[in-house]
C-alpha cells in the first residue's frame, strides 16, 4: 500500500482542526448573520469533520502497518483483522463525537444505547458467535482460499470464500456448501491441503484365507501400481488389516495428488486391483455364513491351466486351438521372480517367450549409453516373443518391480506343433507385424528414441521364422 493514500484523510483532519481553531474568532460574526444555531452548527460539523478524519487516518495507517507486516511475514494477514481494526476506530470515533456533542448528557444517551445493544445482542447471539468466530479464523489462518477442509462427515469441500459470517465451500458434487464460522471454529477441522497437497488414503479389500498372504499382497500391489491417477512415488504398499468372517482384509494404501480427485483415485485402484484378482481367478471373499457365487473355480474351464488361460488371452497365440495351447502350457515353466531381480537382460542369447502371471516388471532399454524406461508390464502382459519366435538377442531388459510370477515358454516347445501346422507362420508374421506397429505408435507418441530403428516388415518376420524352425517357403 502506497503511503500518497495518507494525503487525502491528513487534508481532511487538518482543516477541521483549523475550523475547530478558527471557530471562536469567527462564531460572533455567523450569529449575527445567521443566528446562533448555525454558529452551534458550525461548530459540531468541525467536530464531527475531525473525529471522522482522526478515524480515517488512523485506519489508512493501520493498513500500511499490516501491509508492511504482511511482506515481511510467511503470508498475508487476513481481511478480517484489518477490517475488525476499522471497526474498532470508527466505532472510537462515534463515542468520541457523542461525548463532544451532547456533553454530560451523552451518559444518558449511552446508557440506553447500551440496553439496546443488550437485546440485539441476545437476539443476534448466533449471528454475533459466527461473526468472532470469523475473527478468531482470520487471525489463525487454519485454511485459505483454495483449501480443501473437512469439519464433519457431509461438510467437506474447496473454500471458496470467506467473509464475516460464514465460510463457503464446493463440494465434489458442483454444490456449493455454505458453513456458518461459528461451526467452523467449534469442530474438528481437517485441512487436506496443508502443509502439501497430496495425501495418501486405502481401500480395503477382503480375501478368501486359502489365498497365500504373499500372493495376495503380489495381487493388490499389481494393481495399486497399474492404476492411473495416482501418484507413482511414494510407492504403494499392501498391510494386513484385519482376518474377519470374510476372510484376511488387505489395506491397499496409495497417495493422491490432492483432495479433489481422491474420488477418482480410488476408483482407479479398485478397478485394477479387481481386474488383475480377475485375471488371476481370486474373487473378493464373502461372509462365510452367505452363499456367494463360484466364478471360474465353479464353470466349466476348472481343469484348465493358469498358463493355457493366459495363453488364450494373448494376441499371438490366437491363431493356435486350445489343445494346441494346452500341449504349450503343459511344457510351460512357472517362474518366480523376486523383485528387483532380472528376467532377461539387453542383449543376451533368447529362445524362449514369457507370460506375466502375478506381479508387475519394468522394462528399461539403454541407447546412447541412457537407460530408458520403455514400459510396465503386468497380469496377461507377453514379452520376449522375437527370441521365441526368430531367437533373435533380447532386445530390452526386464526386471520385477514387484514380486512376480512368470510362465517361460521356450521354442522347442513350439517346435512340433510349427512342424505339424506350417501355415501358422503367416499367420504369427502378420499378429507380430501389428503388434509392432502398435508398439512404434505408442513409442511415437511419448517421442522415445527407439523410432531410429527401422520398422521390419510381415516378409521379414516370416523369413527369419522359417529360417529359425527351419519351416519349407
Amino acid at each position: 500500500m502506497r503511503a500518497t493514500r495518507l494525503i487525502l484523510p491528513a487534508a481532511a483532519l487538518a482543516g477541521a482542526l483549523l475550523m475547530l481553531l478558527a471557530h471562536p474568532g469567527i462564531a460572533p460574526e455567523v450569529a449575527r448573520a445567521a443566528g446562533a444555531a448555525a454558529a452551534r452548527g458550525l461548530r459540531v460539523a468541525a467536530v464531527v469533520m475531525a473525529w471522522l478524519s482522526a478515524a480515517w487516518l488512523l485506519s489508512r495507517l493501520a493498513d500500511l502497518a499490516l501491509a508492511r507486516a504482511a511482506q515481511r511475514g510467511p503470508r498475508a494477514l487476513p481481511r478480517l483483522a484489518s477490517d475488525l481494526i476499522r471497526a474498532c476506530i470508527f466505532g472510537l470515533a462515534v463515542l468520541g463525537i457523542l461525548t463532544s456533542v451532547l456533553g454530560p448528557s451523552a451518559t444518558g444517551v449511552l446508557a440506553t444505547s447500551s440496553v439496546l445493544i443488550a437485546v440485539l445482542g441476545f437476539a443476534l447471539r448466533n449471528i454475533i458467535a459466527d461473526v468472532f468466530s470469523g475473527i478468531a479464523l482470520g487471525i489463525e489462518g487454519p485454511y485459505h482460499l483454495g483449501d480443501w477442509i473437512e469439519a464433519a462427515p457431509g461438510m467437506s469441500g474447496k473454500v471458496v470464500e470467506i467473509n464475516w459470517r460464514a465460510t463457503t465451500l464446493a463440494t465434489n458434487d458442483g454444490r456449493q456448501l455454505v458453513v456458518p464460522n461459528g461451526l467452523l471454529a467449534g469442530e474438528r477441522l481437517i485441512n487436506h491441503s496443508r502443509p502439501d497437497p497430496w495425501y495418501r488414503c486405502a481401500v480395503r479389500v477382503s480375501l478368501d484365507a486359502a489365498v497365500p498372504v504373499t500372493r495376495a499382497k503380489r495381487l493388490l500391489l499389481s494393481g495399486a501400481l497399474l492404476a492411473p491417477r495416482i501418484l507413482s512415488h511414494p510407492r504403494p504398499d499392501v498391510l494386513v488389516e484385519a482376518v474377519d468372517e470374510r476372510g484376511v482384509c488387505y489395506l491397499v494404501r496409495f497417495w493422491v495428488p490432492d483432495h479433489g480427485g481422491e474420488i477418482m483415485c480410488r476408483d482407479a485402484v479398485l478397478a485394477s486391483v479387481l481386474d488383475r484378482l480377475a485375471r488371476a481367478g481370486v474373487e473378493p471373499a464373502v461372509p462365510k455364513r452367505r452363499l456367494g457365487r463360484m466364478g471360474r473355480r465353479g464353470s466349466g474351464d476348472a481343469g484348465i491351466r493358469p498358463a493355457c488361460r493366459l495363453l488364450g488371452e494373448v494376441e499371438i497365440f490366437s491363431a493356435f486351438e486350445l489343445a494346441e495351447l494346452d500341449e504349450i502350457a503343459a511344457s510351460a515353466r512357472e517362474r518366480f521372480v523376486p523383485e528387483g531381480q532380472a528376467v532377461v537382460r539387453q542383449g543376451e542369447d533368447g529362445s524362449s517367450l514369457f507370460v506375466v502371471a502375478e506381479g508387475i516388471l519394468d522394462v528399461r532399454r539403454v541407447a546412447d549409453g541412457v537407460s530408458l524406461a520403455l514400459d510396465r508390464m503386468g497380469q496377461g502382459d507377453v514379452f520376449g516373443e522375437m527370441s521365441l519366435l526368430t531367437g533373435e538377442r533380447r532386445s530390452a531388459t526386464v526386471e520385477a518391480a514387484t514380486d512376480a510370477v512368470v510362465f517361460e515358454i521356450d521354442s522347442r516347445h513350439l517346435d512340433p506343433i510349427m512342424r505339424r501346422r506350417p501355415e501358422l507362420a503367416e499367420r504369427l508374421c502378420e499378429l507380430m507385424a501389428r503388434r509392432q506397429g502398435r508398439n512404434r505408435a505408442r513409442a511415437s507418441a511419448e517421442g522415445e528414441r527407439r523410432l531410429d530403428e527401422p520398422a521390419a516388415s510381415r516378409q521379414d518376420f516370416l523369413s527369419r521364422l522359417r529360417a529359425f524352425f527351419s519351416l519349407p517357403a
